[in-house]
């Protein structure tokens, strides 16, 4: 369990003996989490904001050799369960691509929540219904010709998705007619084997179209080898990153409010007292000690993926949240770890949910 007392005398004394001087300029990487492809993944996609953003960007790539995110382009037919999400109407290249997903039946796809309940950029929320878009399947490249579009029937979002916390960042997406291309479904664990996947050092395998390096788009699909990483690091991580940047807003209120140091202090703990933790039990945290392998923009609602014994996978999460860099729009590039929602937790809502539709 994540102890934040530390984090009082780490972030906040250390500024009282500075006479609070010091104010932090900017949210630190790892302070919070990005929005998983800004606000509206969907409205992302078919306006001009990607195009206008990824064209400011494009000089930055190139200069750094555009760079994959610590992966490398999948061989042709692999991840055969690997499906995405694409902006109806429009022809099938990266830019009408909005999120990833997997089959993990003949006629569902597997995907998050932010997927397909999102913010309309006014404060209200709304989901995504038949006919705004559709599923490609069978093809790891995102070109006119590769694939099958296939039409959607039905859209499920966890009923306790939290829009705020990304808890419970999970929905199925119920599809017209199974593919005619070829394609594969993958299994997802039940509670006890995904116990055994949460554990730190197991190797897993995040797949998708999401931007590469310096916001750069791309037509293949990309795989990164990544690990899991214990909930209480990647906790533990966050909530310094986060009382690193609050101490020193927290003293300039305190000083506006003419408070001295013991009520500061006391002002201090009940803040932290009351942070809820960034990582839920519901989620698995995976990514490098070295950092620089992780999931970004356009990876959301895809599968991270387990190897077993035997040669096959098994989906033990879904992309869900990352971190934001400083001076960035997307996803921090040398992040640790991303964050996905632990699939195993959810077998019963799945089940329920193919059951009765």
């Amino acid at each position: 369990m994540t102890d934040k007392t530390p984090l009082l005398s780490a972030a906040l004394a250390g500024l009282i003996a500075l006479g609070g001087a010091a104010l932090a300029q900017g949210m630190p990487e790892g302070a919070m989490a990005a929005d998983p492809n800004k606000a509206n993944p969907f409205n992302f996609a078919q306006s001009d904001a990607k195009e206008i953003m990824l064209k400011e960007q494009m000089a930055a790539a190139e200069a750094s050799g555009g760079r994959v995110i610590g992966g490398e382009v999948a061989e042709d037919g692999a991840w055969p369960w690997q499906v995405a999400l694409m902006v109806a109407g429009q022809p099938t290249m990266p830019d009408a691509q909005f999120c990833g997903g997997s089959m993990v039946l003949d006629t569902w796809v597997l995907t998050a929540a932010h997927c397909i309940y999102m913010d309309d950029g006014n404060g209200n929320f709304f989901q995504l219904q038949p006919g705004q878009f559709d599923i490609l399947v069978g093809t790891n490249t995102l070109a006119d010709g590769q694939g099958e579009r296939v039409p959607v029937a039905g859209v499920f979002r966890h009923p306790e998705y939290d829009t705020r916390l990304f808890d419970n960042d999970i929905a199925l997406i119920k599809l017209a007619h199974a593919p005619s291309v070829a394609y594969q479904t993958i299994n997802v664990p039940d509670t006890d084997f995904g116990e055994q996947l949460d554990q730190q050092g197991i190797p897993t395998i995040v797949t998708g179209w999401g931007l590469v390096n310096g916001a750069k788009r791309t037509e293949a699909m990309m795989q990164a080898e990544i690990q899991v990483i214990s909930r209480d690091a990647c906790n533990n991580a966050m909530m310094e990153a986060r009382a690193g940047f609050a101490a020193p807003r927290v003293m300039e209120a305190a000083g506006a409010f003419q408070l001295d140091q013991q009520q500061t202090e006391e002002v201090w703990s009940e803040m932290l007292a009351r942070a809820p933790l960034p990582l839920s039990p519901n989620m698995i945290c995976s990514g490098t000690f070295e950092g620089g392998k992780t999931s970004c923009q356009g990876d959301s609602g895809g599968p991270l993926v387990v190897p077993l014994n035997d040669g096959s996978y098994i989906q033990a999460g879904v992309v869900s949240w990352g971190l934001v860099g400083n001076g960035s729009t997307t996803c921090a590039e040398d992040a640790y770890f991303s964050v996905y929602t632990k699939a195993s937790k959810f077998v019963p809502w799945l089940n329920q949910t193919v059951s009765t539709n």
